[in-house]
């Protein structure tokens, strides 16, 4: 078949990390990235589960490496080793339950004391479905995002509505960061910075100006 990889075939892989309460879909996301799948019946996650799909990005392929945990405090001892190496978060509340938005801040500072500062982070509020019981207007939610600077966008796991864009973007983004960096590395003569094929991707260091593009989508 014309232009097909094998699944190990990829330039770069990224680690991005899926946080935010127990029950805002953060399990369905994953499943609908990655499968095209949805489940009504999806049961709390336990422990950490992870899945991969791979996307081109700029003509590159970058296989993305999703980890999903679950939201309830008794895991909470997993958190080191849950966000080591990540470059990228979707911080998820549901936008039917003002209490998820509301522990959004508590998951960001977690998400901070735990990875490098420049990390690539998207707010999610996900169920965008249920208009009728929406209880986190678009506002606060894009609201909270500039604030904190982070990209912003409402989803559907359900409809499949901007769950490809959510994650394209910040894969899209973590890719921008990697490459500006290794651009800046080499003209400083130091060409042995440039990531190799298939590398871990460390992102940190002056991104904060790309960052307040931000990415804005009800």
């Amino acid at each position: 078949m014309a232009g097909y990889r094998a699944e190990d075939d990829y330039d770069y892989l990224f680690k991005v990390v899926l946080i935010g309460d127990s029950g805002v879909g953060k399990s369905n996301l994953l499943s609908r990235f990655t499968r095209n799948e949805f489940s009504l019946e999806s049961k709390s996650t336990i422990g950490v589960e992870f899945a991969t799909r791979s996307l081109n990005v700029d003509g590159k392929v970058i296989k993305a490496q999703i980890w999903d945990t679950a939201g309830q405090e008794r895991y909470r001892a997993i958190t080191s080793a849950y966000y080591r190496g990540a470059v990228g978060a979707l911080l998820v509340y549901d936008v039917t339950r003002h209490s998820t938005f509301e522990n959004v801040e508590r998951w960001l500072r977690e998400l901070r004391d735990h990875t490098d500062p420049n990390i690539v982070v998207m707010l999610i509020g996900n169920k965008s479905d249920l208009r009728h019981l929406v209880a986190v207007s678009t506002e606060d939610g894009k609201s909270f995002a500039e604030k904190e600077f982070l990209y912003f966008m409402e989803t559907s796991a359900l409809e499949a509505t901007n769950v490809e864009n959510a994650f394209a973007e910040v894969l899209t983004q973590i890719y921008h960061i990697m490459s500006k960096k290794a651009m800046e590395t080499s003209e400083e003569g130091n060409a042995s910075a440039v990531p190799s094929k298939g590398e871990k991707i460390d992102v940190s260091k002056d991104v904060s100006a790309m960052k307040k593009g931000g990415c804005c989508s009800s």
